[in-house]
């Protein structure tokens, strides 16, 4: 299913055209012949990643707009955009309306192309080790979906979409139990996700030290163990631990913790199996578009 048809994207799309529509596009009404028929280039200006393809129409649409939009081979989503300027695609419709909807596709393509080329810098800076890329839930409130895609079309992966779809029992949950405690009190919280008759996609547990890493992988049922904001000498021992019990391929080691592009390559290099990297989302910057009549 296309992001496109997620109804909560439609409502995002529906409030951003309230926000800059209102009661009528005023400029665009002193047009002579508002109706008539033209054609724009979509344009990147910029060298990134492209993302958005999928939300372009349900935006035109939203505008009540019958539009035809012809792609080029960069307008497809995860492309390079190098070199620019690129065009996206050619647009025609009547001049007015796709004026009026011009600003509202611009933030939502900009925004996605943005959160996709930071993904594809991260993933780039980790090829060649055996380390994935993978988002959080730092993300733009009302945009996780539309965030999630972008970061799957610059060639990351997508962790839990919410608190209502996994298990992630972070330190806050632990919180005051003695680390010798540690590997009997998550077999308790285990034993009652199995009485509650809850799914779970798979069940990760956030460390802070080595010591709860050891105890972690004495439970029976955990598939992954966060390892957050952990040194390089720490990462090591924890994939040790790990590769020493006969459990690598069988608990995923994800490392986290202010990731950047200067010190994802060190980290995905110690062995660790995933990295979370919250940036994609909550640090991507715009990539510069443009409609431009012909």
């Amino acid at each position: 299913m296309s992001v496109a048809d997620d109804k909560d994207i439609l409502r995002l799309i529906e409030l951003a055209k309230s926000e800059d529509f209102g009661q009528g596009d005023i400029s665009s009404s002193l047009l002579e012949d508002p109706d008539q028929r033209a054609t724009f280039h979509l344009i990147a200006k910029q060298r990134g990643v492209f993302a958005g393809r999928e939300v372009a129409g349900a935006i035109f649409a939203a505008y009540g707009i019958s539009v035809d939009m012809e792609w080029t081979a960069s307008g497809v989503d995860g492309r390079r955009l190098d070199p620019v300027p690129s065009r996206l695609a050619t647009v025609c419709g009547p001049l007015g309306a796709v004026l009026s909807a011009e600003r509202v596709l611009l933030n939502f393509l900009q925004r996605l192309c943005g959160v996709a080329t930071i993904t594809r810098a991260f993933v780039d800076a980790v090829a060649g080790t055996d380390a994935a890329v993978y988002d959080t839930r730092k993300t733009t409130p009302g945009w996780r979906v539309l965030e999630k895609y972008a970061v799957r079309c610059g060639g990351g992966n997508n962790h839990r979409m919410g608190l209502y779809d996994a298990v992630l029992i972070k330190d806050n949950h632990l919180a005051g139990i003695g680390t010798t405690r540690l590997a009997h009190a998550l077999f308790e919280m285990l034993s009652r996700l199995s009485m509650q008759g809850a799914k779970s996609p798979f069940i990760e547990i956030e460390a802070d030290r080595v010591d709860q890493v050891k105890q972690f992988l004495k439970v029976v049922g955990i598939d992954a163990i966060l390892l957050d904001n952990f040194s390089l000498d720490q990462l090591r021992d924890a994939v040790s631990l790990r590769d020493n019990l006969g459990l690598r391929g069988k608990v995923v080691l994800e490392a986290s913790g202010g990731m950047t592009l200067k010190t994802v390559r060190p980290v995905a290099e110690t062995g660790v199996d995933r990295i979370s990297v919250g940036a994609l989302t909550h640090s991507a910057v715009a990539l510069d578009l443009s409609l431009d009549r012909v």
